[in-house]
């Protein structure tokens, strides 16, 4: 049996992908979790094979808790199973050692085909989302110019990015001022919504 451990901050999500892969006949269900940040130590304790991780979860999001997993964990296996299918979050995903990366609509055969290919250690991406991904691009922001777009997308001054980011305001404008160039937006807020959308923050 692959035991699996699902974590999304969906409880209806959590309950319709349990119910789906139980009714494999090689597929168990034997943890849930509703935040990144209980990923690790759920897994370890239920000695788990193969974590389905949503994106956007609270505590940790699911492309750092398959980090975590690859350097704390790294015989446990990770999918990312993601109503976002961003192509950024697909190459950030794979680079922190996910095994695979599908979407919530994925039908339920091909779910547990990918749990299957990823625990015996292939990587499986949606197809539509490589491609996406590969047309798209790598990332151009650096850490920091990531930081301070990531600070700035509800608005802030730059006032206020300086102090979250612990950075100057002068060093925040030059950060943004190459991000703005790099994603070809005409404000910071802007980039920083843009390099959201694409799966960059």
């Amino acid at each position: 049996m692959i035991r699996i451990l699902l974590a999304d901050d969906q409880a209806l999500v959590r309950g319709a992908l349990a119910a789906l892969l139980s009714l494999e006949p090689d597929i168990e269900v034997v943890a849930e979790v509703g935040r990144g940040d209980e990923v690790l130590a759920a897994a370890v304790a239920a000695a788990v094979d193969v974590c389905l991780l949503d994106v956007e979860m609270p505590g940790a999001d699911g492309i750092a808790a398959a980090a975590e997993l690859r350097r704390s964990a790294p015989g446990i296996r990770s999918i990312i199973v993601t109503t976002f299918g961003r192509p950024g979050y697909v190459r950030r995903a794979l680079e922190a050692g996910a095994g695979g990366f599908v979407v919530k609509d994925t039908p339920a055969s091909e779910l547990a085909e990918a749990v299957r290919r990823v625990h015996a250690g292939e990587r499986v991406v949606d197809p539509a989302l490589a491609t996406e991904s590969l047309l798209d691009g790598a990332n151009p922001l650096t850490d920091r110019e990531a930081d301070v777009l990531r600070a700035s997308v509800d608005g802030a001054t730059v006032a206020r990015v300086a102090v979250a980011v612990h950075l100057s305001a002068g060093t925040v404008r030059n950060y943004a001022s190459t991000a703005i160039a790099k994603t070809g937006a005409g404000t910071r807020v802007e980039a920083a919504r843009i390099a959201r959308d694409r799966g960059w923050l």
